[in-house]
């Protein structure tokens, strides 16, 4: 016996994942980025600044990623199938996975063209790369904006906002190194700002991928404990023994749990199973953060004589 659960917080809207919602907000975001990318491209080639070029190739990265996110929720909310009982939903956090690989790509050849510039130092207009610094700078501080509140609800958005957090911060180093090169001739400042911007870019993007990795390897959400939730199922009157107790992400905002619950054949035979099922799903939806909730009830004894591929 299974049903379904909502408490009220902030899960995937009627018909779509949770990154559904952000479907405009991921478009202006895409513009603003390819509008900057080409415009840090040329800077680049004028200024002879190798930060502003790494700065504009992570941009094209972003890009790319944001393209992907968007082509992933077009997916994601496609209704399910008979053989695709949950549709195309982890779409999404596969789009968040190729983020991933990216930007870690990205992160490596900046960091490689920039020891190379320690090697050969080149010359770099210091004026010029602080415009267009400072445009990449505003741009993206606006996608930003437009991402925040999204980045909380969705591993895909937040892949995008990580992406853009980067550029916001690599443009701030091109400034900053513009800024060295104009008052003190230094040249090193330009190949030490783009080993920052690669630096700036592992941690997180190491910290998405693991909570991706999360999601695909079907680990319990961060925000559900296990432990207490098997409390709670045990706490209710009449259950003996939780078994089978799995809880999982489809994607973001879609947390799921299973369980098969042995419940006293006195008990299910006094109320029913129906109050039962109420009383589970009234137990976890008070307490745990999860989107839908399916029981499998059980008198005792019943588990012995279960398959053994059920367990």
């Amino acid at each position: 016996m299974g049903a379904g659960h909502d408490h009220g917080r902030s899960h995937a809207p009627a018909g779509g994942t949770a990154t559904a919602a952000y479907v405009g907000t991921l478009r202006v975001a895409l513009s603003i980025t390819l509008t900057v990318m080409v415009v840090e491209i040329v800077g680049g080639i004028l200024a002879d600044s190798l930060a502003l070029v790494a700065d504009a190739a992570h941009m094209a990265t972003d890009g790319l990623g944001l393209g992907m996110a968007l082509l992933a929720i077009h997916f994601a909310n496609r209704p399910a199938t008979g053989n695709r009982t949950f549709g195309y939903a982890r779409a999404e956090i596969l789009a968040a996975l190729a983020n991933c690989l990216l930007l870690l790509g990205v992160g490596g050849y900046v960091l490689y063209e920039a020891i190379q510039r320690f090697v050969t130092p080149a010359g770099t207009e210091g004026g010029l790369t602080i415009v267009f610094g400072a445009i990449g700078l505003v741009a993206n501080m606006i996608s930003l904006t437009l991402l925040m509140r999204g980045q909380k609800e969705s591993l895909n958005v937040r892949g995008a906002f990580l992406e853009v957090a980067a550029d916001a911060l690599g443009s701030l180093a091109v400034i900053v190194s513009a800024v060295v090169i104009l008052t003190t001739g230094w040249e090193a400042a330009d190949p030490i700002a783009s080993l920052v911007i690669g630096l700036m870019i592992v941690p997180r993007t190491v910290k998405l991928l693991r909570e991706t990795l999360d999601v695909l390897l079907e680990s319990a959400p961060k925000d559900v404990d296990m432990v207490e939730v098997r409390a709670h199922i045990l706490a209710l009157d009449g259950v003996e023994d939780v078994h089978d107790l799995h809880a999982w992400t489809i994607t973001s905002g879609m947390p799921v749990l299973s369980a098969h619950v042995v419940v006293r054949s006195d008990v299910l035979s006094a109320i029913g199973h129906e109050k039962m099922l109420h009383e589970l799903q009234n137990c976890l939806g008070d307490h745990f953060d999860v989107e839908h909730c399916t029981f499998q009830l059980e008198p005792s004894g019943h588990a012995e004589h279960e398959a053994r591929l059920c367990h």
